[in-house]
């Protein structure tokens, strides 16, 4: 065991101390060594939010124990920055803490793994270099998710500790996120599994999450030591990590006070440059010097008492009449609502009075729960009276109705809906808040219209404020009571709920009261409630009539925060909490026929009644669900755990419900492959995953035709994904990207020694009147993620191709299959592909054929059929988790959209861009469907899928336009389909109830068409611009304004347009589009624009990427805002949209090349200069007076002018007087465009490099635009794009080349500066890393940029993107690993920008980057001296 000496000190004369302070998000951890690092005192304490009084508990206790003592001292830790300010302590960066201890007491360590309270970390010690990955936007599988998880099954985390000592089976849980892991053990709980297995399988989830969302893509190899509380105390976790790690023997680093290493580390880091006293720290921490923070505050949720009182006044309307049941006489009717967390029980008379109700949590239960209120029920009925029908709904409807007889079961929304309905005959708006969901139910016509659930995230639902109060030990009713009269309630944002938990810690730390807190968490719910599950946009849209229900609004806070912010006054019903169960005793008491005899167990048979519980695996399909067994006295039992009928014992209920998921997976992959020993050109390893499922028949038959066999990977399972976890690069890429690095190891592993996965950057065009044909970032560009970061390919040097092809037509894909396969004689291959081509459209006729086959089958027999659109690889039955199984089990037929697409006829234009083949499918489907009265569609939609933030909002407006209801189900690697059974069963509730109502498909709504900007708008309107790089934007405006057009650019910072984005945008969309959607729309509310005479200006791609679709939120965003008659004039190199008000002349066309030129000049040589200059704010001053030159130069832009601005801006730069002595590390900065030059997007990220002392360097922006027209050289060579546009695009390059020389040879000529480099140049760079057609985004040109600046000497980067940007998966995040490993002192980390994401995240990530920074550039200064010598 390596140990550090703990020893008791001896007292003497007063002796210096070491001290180390690591003030974590939970607690605080003290450390106290003497000269020879012996420790003298430790503690760890919980700080329950209050770290100055934890502080100042810890330094008396050491007081207390070490005497008066004098001690240098260094804090470190997530909340130990403001601290360090405030006490003036030095402050070290806690990785640096940590590794400075490992060094001490274990320098053998190759990986350490720390869980903290909100953070997760692995630290790899290469060598020299140190590198760090963190949980970046979301804190599933940490301290406070065990805490989460503990308290659902009624323990604390050392019980959970305790309970899986003894466990059995492991069950799948996701601990991406602490909600979905809820969702996953709610029902296990529910269903009767043991406590010890839940607590194991809990322990298994952070494993995995840590594993695979943390590494992404770097293996966790060699000795690995676990730090951190958790890790520390929780044995069991910790066996769990050396058990998945195949640790063995002294792999595993054992230390001591493993919990304690940061401070450790800070006391070691500490110099006795500053020396402090015990006693002085007491007097300062007694002082109380709050720390204070800027934080976003709230109106108050009352003005005073007396508009308290109204309040309540008018809610204690909403009463239910309450009976006696001792006296009642008649029958009685009872509804159960088995509920996630809480059980609840009403009992009516026949008039609808309430004569009983209950109300209790589950306790891990709910069936232990409803058997004891309902044995008290049996105990008080008065003689005579009995139940005469029972109904179930909720979560555990099917165990407790099979268990207990109950003669009714219903789905919840019904039940909720039959409750409003009750207190408010017309009710059109429903919200439900309860413990872990939140649903909001439409009515339209007496017909529940639409169910939205919060299916991803459970930000904002009331077990977070439960767990929040009993953080602070208050209760719910306490925690409920101080807000209403809060004075500044704090603003926490609208995102994740462990996010929440950090700036409610980070409010805390900075002093913020109680009361403010939990006014402020009031506040996010309904935010939460109002934008992210409803998606909101204008309170008026809720309806008339609105019902609040669910146990969280009890809580009068969060009631007065929903009425605030949806500006409208609501019925919040007196049983708010028991509302499900209130409904469905009024459904047994409607459904009752006098006569009647209830099938409920009675009192005696309750009391006889047995339950036992096991566990099997369903051996029905590959999905070898988990089953547990209830088997009750007299032979009944219950399964639960299955996906579909199969498990429950009972054969597929009708063969004859057609399936097309089923036949489209067997017709897509059923066929033979030449035997092994058969194959004159060996065996070619295909992965079953992304483009596969659209594209098999063709690869398929073409190397067969060439003599190949072809070996697919096997099915997908959870087993598969688990194989290839330690490859992902990127913890935000969608379930099936994920995948695919499993499938590719199950080749490797199998011995195949050729992989083919191509990169297909256009599909077949098969709809006509589509804008393009691309496939989707992530389809296209995946196999070059496997490339860069599966290093098993290096290792047993498997042949992976992944060439980038088109399929725009067969001609194109002959050539350049001929091309890729030169070795083979050219008319074979062309013979092979032309065979190739002819299957893949013999697939899709089948399809089509057995579409008209089915949509004919429905109609004669009666059916009803949904489509269930997604893309082709959601057929794949482990990412749909068997969604089409569970809706033939109700006799509904399923369909696919590629086979019904052919029948729609899409109306045109639509608000979107349609340029991806599987959406233009989606589309037509939609449209087809939309007329039909007997067929329905379901949309899927991958976690994490970035191009559905614009179809699905497209494919509800197909729906919409004819009265259909539109559903979207979120489907990600988290198996339990309770949120989706619950939104199919509420859709075939409502088709029910339109059946009876006869209700006709028809067209409401008429297709607009675009408002153009006209030439007599030019004159008179005022155009509006998005900020997006204020040194380059500010010169532009001048240019615009000199050709005749009013712009007015966005502010540079401006952080309110983040909560209006927010608010307008589809929340999946990125980070840029709802920073471009708010500006605008702030502007336009503000008052300062005249809105008849206001148009916005926005640039187009026309990429494969999103941000060409930014116009189409705009407008969206606009219409929602009731200004659809504003104009958007779209500005795009290829002339997208065309506008008679908007033309783009040579002079103008100059002024806006001259003006990014200058602007990227600006940034060459003030960042370059200003970290250094002698006299403050002189290069400020220096960029001003230059500024303005420029500004009036683009007025009329003259090369000969431009040329000699250039000299005389270089010139008085590099005369500027700056400290020579001072070295800085040089920072690069690339990454998605707007966040990459976007203050209010990056957080101001140069000023803050320049704060932390280094030089911000970022690359230009004109080289955008040249890697754009670049690209159209690699389309033409390899993707059949025509000639004649290259020839266009490499003048045009040229041109700009040619008036960039000037700068270069300036710059080349300075002393200070270096030149830029050029496009072809990046290129050649990137090329061999990623390929030239990673077009999509910043594609190749990201690649390219951190290629150069590291070549140039900067080798420390920040990749800054939105997150989850497509694009960056593969060419930002996806290349950090190879480029490491090519250059071994690169020093990158990849922030993720969001509007959820924590600042202090983003900078504790990029101090760690710099204190790396600093460490190498000391080294290399060593090395510098030395040599000189």
């Amino acid at each position: 065991m390596e140990e550090i000496n703990s020893l008791p000190s001896p007292s003497r004369a007063l002796i210096f101390y070491k001290a180390g302070i690591d003030i974590g998000s939970t607690t605080i951890k003290f450390v106290v060594m003497d000269e020879n690092n012996n420790i003298c005192f430790k503690d760890y304490r919980r700080h329950l939010s209050n770290i100055q009084e934890t502080l100042l508990g810890l330094v008396k206790d050491a007081r207390e124990q070490l005497g008066e003592f004098k001690f240098s001292c260094v804090i470190t830790g997530s909340g130990g920055l403001s601290i360090s300010n405030w006490i003036g302590m030095e402050f070290i960066q806690e990785v640096v803490a940590v590794s400075t201890a490992i060094n001490h007491v274990a320098p053998r360590t190759d990986v350490a793994i720390e869980i903290g309270g909100e953070d997760a970390k692995i630290i790899y010690f290469d060598g020299g270099s140190i590198e760090q990955r963190m949980n970046g936007v979301c804190a599933g599988g940490t301290g406070s998710f065990i805490d989460q998880m503990a308290s659902l099954l009624q323990t604390d985390a050392e019980g959970l500790n305790e309970y899986a000592k003894t466990y059995s089976a492991i069950y799948p849980i996701a601990a991406r996120c602490g909600v979905f892991a809820k969702s996953d053990i709610q029902p296990l709980i529910n269903e009767g599994a043991a406590k010890s297995d839940l607590a194991v399988s809990i322990f298994q989830a952070i494993v995995n999450q840590t594993i695979s969302g943390l590494a992404c893509g770097k293996p966790i190899r060699g000795n690995v030591a676990f730090l951190g509380g958790p890790l520390h105390f929780l044995t069991e976790l910790k066996a769990r990590f050396i058990d998945v790690l195949g640790l063995e023997g002294d792999a595993v680093v054992e230390v001591e006070d493993s919990h304690l290493f940061a401070a450790m580390g800070s006391a070691l880091s500490s110099k006795d440059d500053k020396i402090f006293s015990a006693d002085e720290m007491i007097k300062e921490l007694t002082n109380g010097k709050h720390i204070t923070m800027e934080i976003n505050r709230l109106d108050p949720l009352f003005k005073d008492e007396q508009d308290y009182n109204k309040f309540k006044e008018r809610h204690d309307k909403a009463k239910v009449i309450k009976g006696d049941l001792e006296s009642y006489k008649g029958d009685v009717f009872l509804g159960i609502d088995a509920g996630s967390t809480t059980s609840k029980l009403a009992l009516i008379s026949d008039k609808g009075e309430l004569l009983y109700s209950f109300y209790a949590g589950n306790e891990g239960s709910p069936l232990k729960m409803v058997m004891t209120a309902l044995k008290h029920i049996y105990s008080i009925l008065p003689e005579g009276v009995t139940i005469k029908k029972s109904c179930v709904t909720g979560y555990g409807e099917a165990l407790i109705k099979e268990a207990l007889m109950v003669d009714l079961g219903e789905i919840e929304t019904v039940a909720h809906y039959k409750a409003a309905a009750f207190f408010e005959h017309d009710v059109d708006f429903i919200l439900d808040i309860g413990g872990q969901d939140m649903k909001c139910i439409r009515i339209k016509n007496g017909v529940i219209d639409s169910v939205l659930l919060n299916e991803a995230c459970s930000a904002g639902c009331g077990s977070f404020i439960e767990t929040f109060a009993k953080s602070l030990k208050l209760s719910v009713q306490d925690f409920a009571k101080v807000a209403l009269f809060a004075k500044g309630p704090i603003d926490l944002g609208s995102r994740c709920t462990v996010f929440m938990n950090s700036r409610v810690k980070q409010a805390q730390k900075e002093g913020a009261e109680v009361a403010d807190i939990s006014a402020g968490l009031a506040y996010s719910v309904i935010k939460n409630a109002l934008q992210k599950v409803i998606k909101v946009t204008d309170p008026t849209d809720l309806g008339k009539h609105i019902v609040v229900q669910g146990g969280t609004f009890y809580n009068e806070a969060v009631l007065r925060a929903f009425e605030k912010i949806s500006t409208r006054e609501a019925i919040r019903p007196d049983i708010s909490g028991i509302m499900g169960a209130f409904g469905a005793a009024v459904i047994s008491r409607d459904k009752y026929v006098a006569g009647e005899e209830s099938t409920i167990l009675n009192a005696e048979d309750l009391e006889n009644l047995e339950i036992q519980s096991s566990l099997t695996r369903c051996k029905g399909c590959s999905n070898n669900c988990l089953l547990t067994i209830n088997k009750f006295s007299g032979g009944r039992r219950f399964i639960s755990g299955n996906r579909c009928e199969r498990g429950l014992g009972k054969e597929k209920s009708d063969s004859c419900v057609p399936n097309l998921f089923q036949y489209k997976y067997d017709r897509l992959f059923d066929y033979e492959p030449i035997p092994e020993n058969e194959a004159k050109r060996g065996v070619v390893g295909i992965p079953r995953v992304l483009n596969m499922y659209e594209d098999f028949p063709l690869w398929f038959t073409f190397f067969t035709k060439l003599g190949y066999s072809v070996k697919l990977s096997p099915k997908s399972s959870r087993k598969v994904y688990e194989m290839g976890i330690e490859s992902i690069p990127s913890e935000s890429a969608c379930y099936p990207a994920k995948i695919v690095h499993g499938h590719i190891m199950s080749l490797i592993n199998d011995g195949v020694k050729f992989i083919f996965y191509p990169c297909v950057a256009y599909e077949h065009k098969e709809i006509s009147g589509a804008d393009n044909h691309y496939n989707c970032p992530i389809v296209t560009s995946y196999p070059e993620n496997i490339k860069n970061n599966v290093e098993e390919i290096r290792d047993y040097n498997i042949d992976f191709r992944n060439p980038f092809i088109a399929l725009s037509s067969e001609e194109i894909f002959a050539d350049r299959m001929a091309e890729i396969f030169g070795d083979i004689p050219k008319n074979e291959v062309k013979e092979a592909a032309k065979a190739a081509w002819r299957e893949e459209q013999r697939f899709r006729e089948d399809m089509r054929k057995k579409g008209e086959e089915t949509v004919k089958y429905i109609k004669e027999n009666n059916m009803t059929g949904i489509v269930v659109a997604g893309r082709p690889y959601h057929i794949d039955p482990e990412i749909n988790h068997g969604l089409p199984e569970l809706i033939t089990g109700y006799g509904v037929a399923v369909l696919t959209e590629d086979s019904v697409a052919h029948l729609g006829n899409v109306e045109r234009p639509l608000n979107v861009r349609d340029q991806w083949a599987y959406h233009s499918r989606l589309y037509a489907a939609a449209s087809f469907v939309r007329e039909q009265e007997d067929i329905e569609l379901i949309q899927l939609n991958s976690f994490g899928c970035g191009l559905d933030a614009v179809t699905t909002d497209e494919v509800h407006d197909i729906l919409d336009a004819y009265g259909k209801i539109y559903t979207v189900l979120k489907i990600d690697e988290v198996s339990n389909l309770g949120a989706a059974r619950i939104r199919i069963r509420s859709l075939f509730a409502a088709l029910e109830e339109r059946r009876n109502k006869k209700f006709k498909p028809k067209k409401l709504v008429e297709k607009e068409s675009r408002v153009v900007f006209t030439k007599e708008m030019k004159k008179t309107h005022t155009l509006l611009m998005p900020q997006m790089s204020p040194i380059h934007f500010d010169i532009a405006q001048e240019a615009f304004r000199a050709s005749g057009y009013n712009v007015e650019v966005m502010p540079a910072i401006d952080k309110d347009c983040i909560d209006i984005g927010l608010k307008y945008v589809n929340n999946d969309a990125c980070y840029p589009a709802l920073i471009v959607v708010g500006q605008i729309l702030r502007a336009l509310q503000s008052g300062n624009y005249d809105l008849d005479k206001v148009s916005v200006l926005i640039s187009q791609t026309g990429g494969g990427c999103r941000a060409t679709n930014y116009i189409g939120f705009i407008r969206r965003a606009l219409k929602n805002a009731g200004l659809e008659h504003i104009p958007v004039v779209s500005v795009s190199a290829s002339g997208l949209e065309k506008n008679p008000g908007f033309k783009i002349t040579y002079k103008f066309a100059m002024a806006l090349l001259q003006s990014v030129l200058y602007g990227d000049l600006f940034m060459r040589v003030l960042y370059k200069t200003r970290p250094y200059e002698k006299v403050k704010g002189s290069a400020n001053a220096l960029y001003h007076k230059w500024n303005e030159v420029c500004k009036k130069a683009v007025r009329s832009p003259k090369k000969n002018e431009f040329n000699k601005i250039v000299r005389g801006i270089v010139k008085d730069f590099d005369e500027l007087p700056l400290d020579e002595t001072i070295v800085k590390p040089k920072v690069g900065v690339v990454g998605e465009i707007l966040v990459k030059f976007h203050p209010t997007a990056n957080n101001d990220v140069v000023t803050l490099l320049e704060k932390e002392g280094a030089e911000a360097v970022v690359p230009d922006l004109i080289n955008f635009f040249t890697y754009s027209l670049y690209n159209n050289k690699y389309k033409e060579e390899y993707l059949g794009a025509k000639h004649s546009i290259t020839v266009l695009t490499n003048w045009a390059i040229k041109f700009i080349e040619g008036y960039r020389r000037v700068m270069g040879d300036a710059l080349k000529d300075s002393k200070r500066f270096d030149p830029p480099t050029d496009i072809k140049e990046l290129g050649a760079m990137a090329e061999d890393i990623v390929s030239l057609g990673n077009q999509t985004g910043e594609g190749w040109f990201l690649t390219g940029e951190l290629v150069e600046l590291i070549h140039s000497g900067v080798t420390n980067n920040i990749c800054a993107q939105p997150f989850a940007c497509l694009p960056n998966h593969v060419t930002g995040k996806g290349v950090i690993k190879e480029l490491k490993r090519r250059n071994k002192n690169s020093n990158i980390v990849a922030i993720d920008y969001d509007p959820g994401a924590s600042e202090v995240n983003q900078l504790n990530r990029i101090k760690l980057m710099l204190s790396t920074a600093y460490k190498n550039l000391e080294e290399s200064q060593k090395e510098a001296a030395a040599s000189n010598k």
